[in-house]
């Protein structure tokens, strides 16, 4: 058995990567029970691994296992994690968690038994810590990755240090910093490649291949995670790819679920359910009205998807740059703002800013009258008065 941890451990010491400095010096490592989730690609296990590269533990104290490892020489998860705790273990990060079979209830088992291991656990779709039977949400501290942001891909790219900006700061004050930021670099020269192909740390890999290896995650998405959450015969994952290729073509897309359920042949509780799984699985962001419920089978009033570089993956590159502008501001503001549809401009952000998105040429006329609102707007390097460069926004983490 302890040739299998020594493996592992080459595995880790054999790899070589860069990762987002500021992601791995805030995660809670310290916690007795950490919990990553977060959408298939956005780098989990990269930052996993390099956090273990840096560990001042030894290399007999800490050990990365992927639980899809059909290797795995154990019959279950408590044992892995008690043969290694006998054998000097402090640190067990488990990848690919939802994979395994009862996974809360062993977690829970081990947290229980094992009071000097640390262990950090990561899916990649939604992973459910209200779990009645295994009650994680009283013992996991869960954190959310979210793919590159236009700040984090230009650091990057270009080895610099770039500020992380609060939605206030972008508000109240876009005019002094847009023109801080330009004198050290110009976004636009760098903003359409990240919108097509930056959100993904894979994409600095290779950009010839990326949309290709993306469009294989989006259907690796649909046949296999989407199950772990809501099984799907052939016939649903038929239904599934053609409803987001509905989405993706029609962008910016409201849903009218009697169309849906004519063109698709589903009733009206599935299709929402569908809807529902997309978001889940963090391929789509659904945004409802601003005071209306949310739920499972309430229709969102638009859906977008979850980042801009899925429409170039999904629409070979015919895609809608008004759909483009507005999931890009969707998705960078959702890591940490409620973001709902407005009523004379396109959105509302934690019930007190309201933003309009264009183009260039975008007029005022919408948020003509409407306090606390703002012009968001493509093509501009520079803030003006109440007009907000588009790209400003890639800031806020």
């Amino acid at each position: 058995m302890k040739e299998f941890f020594l493996f592992q451990n080459r595995l880790i010491e054999a790899t070589k990567f860069t990762f987002r400095r500021n992601r791995i010096d805030s995660m809670p490592w310290s916690e007795r029970l950490l919990g990553i989730s977060g959408a298939r690609g956005v780098g989990k296990t990269s930052m996993m691994l390099q956090h273990l590269l840096e560990s001042p533990l030894s290399s007999a104290e800490k050990l990365y296992v992927s639980v899809d490892n059909p290797y795995i020489p154990y019959s279950s998860l408590i044992e892995l994690a008690s043969i290694f705790y006998s054998q000097g273990g402090k640190l067990l990060m488990l990848d690919e968690i939802h994979k395994y079979p009862n996974w809360s209830q062993e977690l829970k088992t081990i947290y229980d038994t094992l009071p000097a291991l640390n262990v950090v656990f990561s899916g990649s779709t939604i992973i459910r810590l209200m779990d009645g039977e295994a009650d994680l949400s009283r013992r996991a501290l869960m954190t959310r990755l979210d793919g590159l942001s236009f700040r984090e891909y230009l650091q990057i790219l270009l080895d610099i240090e770039l500020p992380i900006l609060s939605l206030n700061d972008i508000l109240n004050n876009h005019i002094d910093i847009s023109h801080e930021l330009c004198a050290r670099f110009r976004p636009l020269q760098y903003f359409g490649e990240y919108l097509k192909s930056g959100y993904y740390p894979y994409s600095l890999q290779s950009k010839d291949t990326y949309l290709l290896k993306l469009a294989s995650v989006i259907g690796f998405v649909i046949d296999t995670e989407m199950n772990v959450l809501s099984p799907l015969d052939a016939r649903g994952m038929h239904k599934m790819r053609r409803l987001l290729k509905l989405i993706s073509t029609g962008l910016p897309y409201v849903p009218n679920i009697s169309q849906l359920s004519a063109a698709l042949e589903l009733n009206r509780i599935t299709i929402l359910n569908y809807l529902s799984l997309l978001e889940k699985t963090e391929l789509t962001n659904n945004v409802y009205a601003s005071g209306s419920f949310y739920g499972q089978l309430t229709k969102p009033g638009k859906v977008l998807l979850a980042n801009t570089n899925l429409a170039y993956a999904l629409s070979n590159d015919q895609v809608n740059s008004g759909a483009i502008r507005e999931t890009f501001v969707v998705n960078q503001l959702r890591s940490s703002h409620i973001v709902e549809l407005a009523g004379k401009a396109d959105f509302k952000v934690d019930e007190q800013f309201v933003l309009e998105v264009g183009g260039r040429s975008k007029s005022k006329k919408q948020i003509a009258g409407v306090s606390n609102a703002f012009l968001v707007t493509d093509d501009r390097e520079y803030g003006f008065n109440n007009q907000i460069p588009l790209w400003l926004f890639g800031f806020l983490y």
